[in-house]
């Protein structure tokens, strides 16, 4: 084992199970004898700036661990900052190697999703020519679930599980008049379906799902659109609609493009919402009816009041699995799902090259999706159900959820 200190950020959007992967690494930590376990405020942004907090002082029991783990967004505070490539900014890079001597830093672990492993490949890339043993490691998230290597991604099964939930209530109200009506539910995902594909979850048993489901991986068909709900209105008078907020038609152009702002953030990503008023204008125009967008927005990430136990448990232990596999001698990894079986729902853990994973998508696979295009089948359904099971008994005061909060 490389002796020394650890340092753990969190980077990207937020989730409802980030801090319990951020309590996983703690805890490997602490079980592989890593003496001070530094937390980077805002990520490699603050790790820059040394801003730093004792992790081990802070997480002492745990009861704090608990806390730390129904506690959504990023404690730790996050960032979006693109790191430079090596070569042509060694400034920035010097300065990270200074400070991580300065600290006895030999451990590295940042916990984020796509452009987050794009700042675990430049530095552990940077590291390895550097002089200065470290183990740079990649801890998986993103609601988005869509990292390659990994069977899926811790926080995508608490927002599945928020999302199938919030839009089984949205059919229940709109199932109580008969006033010809279209209820579009715009749902978050720029290049993948995953989370909109939840929205469908009910059905597996049963229940009222979504009429239409409509995911980035196929082109969106207007014309094609009004006729799936002509035929949708034949059934019932309310029609439920659920659609990715990435869906293009297929010259390129996002359905939503005309309602955005068109800003984009460091990484190039446009500023997304608005496709759910889109249509909603769209079918204002054509049909004439009644019409509501809702677009669930924040609280898909942040619901920590319905967290997946599943999806909270696994969290934690990835981050721990990170931790050892560190401590063992592995740098330049992320750490992965690997699901073993489906019925009964088995996951292992393993590690796979950081450059195989950093600015990958992994879609929603074609045999996932309806030959129409406009819903998911049994087997996307069967794949997720596992990753929404459990619920959880928080620690709650005064009435409220108990956070827990790290001042920066």
């Amino acid at each position: 084992m490389l002796k020394g200190n650890a340092v753990i950020g969190q980077s990207g959007g937020p989730t409802a199970a980030i801090n319990a992967t951020l309590s996983g690494v703690v805890l490997g930590c602490k079980e592989a004898g890593i003496e001070k376990i530094y937390g980077a405020l805002n990520g490699i942004e603050g790790l820059l700036e040394e801003r730093m907090c004792d992790l081990r002082a802070l997480l002492k029991d745990s009861k704090d661990h608990k806390v730390l783990e129904q506690t959504p967004a990023a404690a730790l505070g996050s960032c979006r900052k693109k790191m430079p490539v090596p070569d042509k900014d060694p400034e920035t890079y010097s300065k990270l190697l200074e400070i991580f001597k300065k600290y006895n830093i030999r451990y590295f672990f940042y916990i984020g999703g796509n452009d987050s492993m794009d700042t675990v490949l430049k530095l552990s890339t940077y590291m390895n020519g550097a002089g200065y043993e470290m183990r740079v490691m990649g801890v998986p998230k993103t609601i988005d679930c869509d990292l390659a290597e990994t069977d899926h991604t811790p926080g995508y099964g608490s927002a599945a599980k928020y999302i199938a939930t919030t839009v089984q209530e949205i059919m229940r109200d709109t199932a109580v008049y008969t006033v010809k009506a279209v209820t579009i539910v715009e749902i978050m995902g720029r290049d993948a379906g995953w989370l909109t594909a939840a929205a469908s979850l009910p059905a597996l048993h049963g229940n009222a799902a979504p009429d239409l489901v409509y995911l980035p991986e196929v082109y969106f068909n207007f014309e094609n659109f009004y006729e799936d709900l002509a035929k949708a209105f034949e059934k019932h008078p309310n029609v439920v609609v659920a659609v990715s907020e990435g869906v293009r038609t297929e010259d390129g152009r996002y359905v939503g493009e005309g309602t955005q702002s068109g800003v984009a953030d460091v990484f190039g990503h446009k500023y997304l919402s608005g496709t759910g008023k889109a249509l909603e204008l769209a079918v204002k125009e054509k049909f004439g009816c009644k019409v509501r967008s809702i677009e669930l927005n924040l609280p898909q990430r942040c619901a920590g009041h319905l967290q997946s136990r599943t999806d909270i448990e696994e969290s934690v232990e990835i981050g721990k699995a990170a931790a050892l596999h560190a401590a063992a001698g592995e740098t330049g990894k992320m750490a992965c799902f690997v699901r073993e079986s489906n019925s009964p729902y088995k996951c292992t853990i393993k590690t796979a090259d950081i450059a195989k994973i950093a600015n990958e998508v992994r879609s929603v696979p074609r045999s996932y999706i309806n030959e129409r295009g406009n819903n998911v089948t049994k087997e996307c359904l069967e794949y997720i159900s596992p990753l929404i099971q459990g619920e959880l008994t928080n620690v709650f005061e005064n009435g409220l959820p108990k956070h827990f909060v790290i001042e920066r």
